[in-house]
């Protein structure tokens, strides 16, 4: 595919251009939000473990206060959309001193 410029000629498309197929993203984001869920339950069942345990108040405070905003900020990264990804940038060589293609090297005359 090649998309013209038309002050500059053509630009050609590199493959590293290419963004992940959607199957690959919606994957990225259900581990993402798995592995939030699975931390939130941590806190979760932490937080009633200290309670029954006896353990500081702040230490159960702190596990519901995770247990609690966890399912949020989890929501909120699996929505997010899909992830930009850099593009690969081609350096100008316009006008730029280019050294001279290797062969047969001028005489010089006598």
């Amino acid at each position: 595919m090649v998309k013209v410029n038309h002050r500059r000629g053509p630009e050609v498309y590199t493959v590293t251009d290419a963004p992940r197929p959607m199957s690959e993203d919606i994957g990225y984001r259900q581990r993402r939000y798995l592995w939030s869920m699975g931390v939130r339950t941590v806190c979760f069942v932490g937080a009633v473990v200290s309670v029954v345990l006896g353990a500081p108040v702040w230490l159960a405070g702190l596990l519901v206060v995770g247990a609690l905003v966890l399912p949020y900020v989890a929501v909120i990264f699996a929505n997010g959309g899909r992830e930009p990804t850099p593009s690969a940038h081609f350096e100008d060589h316009e006008g730029a001193e280019q050294k001279r293609v290797s062969g047969q090297r001028p005489e010089i005359g006598s």
